[in-house]
Order: structure tokens, then C-alpha cells, then sequence
């Protein structure tokens, strides 16, 4: 190999490296995010929320998680972990607020705060689960801010993407979730595009049907009328006939 050969070949593996650096270097960014997986995310369904602690701050270990929760949600019931305590904060409304079953609050659940036992190490990971019922509003996303105490510093996770922002360029990003549209009503569109389907498939036949009787009717008169023609034919040439035998000059 020549000297021009190897060095492209070294030029290439050093690229290649760098590169496959870079992506590990992404993914292990992305993963150490505190980020939140529902379990469903049905519009007006009840939801399993898991929160994942995966590192501290830098190499902190990790004393406090405090969830804030969003105007969306009321209240929030936390899941027991027997690394953690856990106390819910109330808000003072401005004003009261109407529930879709006809009753007023005053006061909602603002945030819900984990305090570690013992503090969660740098390298160990912990799950804190709450319980939420999402809102009617299909298509919204819910975002969960949320403050990372440590034995050194604090990580604040609640940066939100704007209008054509890349949500990965974040490097705090609060934690989100998308409602969906209920299954429900998902299965009654999906029963009314069938329904419809159906009634056009049996107006479509009842066509094709009642045009087949018809055709039959026609043909039935057509031939009705056929046979009286060789009827009257017939009728007339036995005329004929029976005429010539009788008449003496025929003969």
C-alpha cells in the first residue's frame, strides 16, 4: 500500500470513529433525560404516568424530584416507593373552576414532590408512577415540568420547543405526553364509515335488485304479448282455412 493509500484509509477510520463517537454521544444525552411513559393516552381516560430518574446532577446523587403538574390536570394521585416520601402541593385557584360533572374547585394539586430516603446515586435509576385522569382534548400535548435536586446543584427540566424548534436540540426538556382520541370514539367512527359502507352496499343491491325485477317484468309482458300475436295468427289462417273447405266453387 502507498503512502496516498494508507493515509485515505487512516482519514476514513478516523471519520468513521468520530462519528460513531458522536451518536453514542447523543443517544446516552437523550437517555439521561427525565422523561415520562403513560401507559395509555386516551382523551378522558385514567392514566399510569412513569417517571424515569436516570443519573443525578452531573455525578450528584439525586435528593428531590418535584413534578409540576399542568393546568390541565387537577390533582394526581402518587404511586407509593419505598426509596421515596411523597407530598402533594395545592394551589389556590383565582377562581373556581367547573368540572365537566357540574361541580366547582377551588383548589388543585400543582405539583407532586418525591424526596429520596437515601439519595439515588449517579449511576442507579428509579421509576416514580402517578396516576392521572387526562383531559377531553384530544391532540394537546401535556407537558410536566420538572426539578432535579442533588447533594450538588440542581437540573430543572422544563424547557419547552417552539414554533419550529427541534424538541432534541433541547437540553433540559420537560417531560410531555400527547392525548389521543378516546377508544371510544375512535370505534364509533370507525362503526360509522362501516355503517355507511353497509347502507351504500345495500342501497347499491336494492338497485340491482328492483332493475333485475324490472328486466324480468319487461320480458314477461314482451312475451305475454308474443304469444297473443301467435295466437291471433293461428286463429286467423284456421279462418282461412275452414272458409275454402266450405265454398263449393273452391272445389
Amino acid at each position: 500500500m502507498n503512502t496516498s493509500a494508507l493515509r485515505r484509509t487512516l482519514q476514513t477510520a478516523a471519520a468513521t470513529g468520530g462519528a460513531a463517537a458522536l451518536l453514542l454521544a447523543v443517544a446516552g444525552g437523550a437517555s439521561a433525560h427525565v422523561g415520562v411513559t403513560p401507559d395509555k393516552t386516551d382523551a378522558n381516560s385514567y392514566a399510569l404516568l412513569t417517571f424515569g430518574i436516570p443519573h443525578g446532577c452531573d455525578t450528584s446523587s439525586t435528593t428531590k424530584v418535584a413534578i409540576t403538574l399542568p393546568q390541565e390536570l387537577n390533582d394526581a394521585q402518587p404511586t407509593v416507593n419505598p426509596n421515596w416520601t411523597v407530598e402533594k402541593v395545592t394551589e389556590q385557584l383565582a377562581e373556581p373552576k367547573k368540572l365537566p360533572d357540574g361541580t366547582s374547585i377551588t383548589k388543585r394539586t400543582s405539583q407532586i414532590v418525591y424526596t429520596a430516603k437515601a439519595p439515588l446515586a449517579h449511576e442507579l435509576r428509579d421509576a416514580l408512577v402517578l396516576s392521572v385522569k387526562l383531559p377531553d382534548a384530544a391532540g394537546s400535548t401535556l407537558y410536566f415540568p420538572t426539578l432535579q435536586s442533588c447533594e450538588t446543584g440542581q437540573t430543572d427540566w422544563s424547557e419547552i420547543a417552539k414554533d419550529g424548534q427541534d424538541p432534541h436540540a433541547l437540553k433540559a426538556p420537560a417531560p410531555s405526553i400527547t392525548v389521543t382520541p378516546a377508544a371510544g370514539a375512535a370505534h364509533s367512527e370507525a362503526a360509522t364509515a362501516s355503517d355507511s359502507h353497509s347502507s351504500a352496499a345495500s342501497t347499491e343491491e336494492a338497485l340491482v335488485t328492483d332493475s333485475g325485477a324490472d328486466a324480468r317484468s319487461w320480458a314477461g309482458l314482451a312475451a305475454g304479448i308474443g304469444g297473443l300475436v301467435l295466437g291471433g295468427v293461428a286463429f286467423f289462417r284456421s279462418g282461412a282455412r275452414s272458409k275454402t273447405s266450405a265454398d263449393p266453387a273452391a272445389k
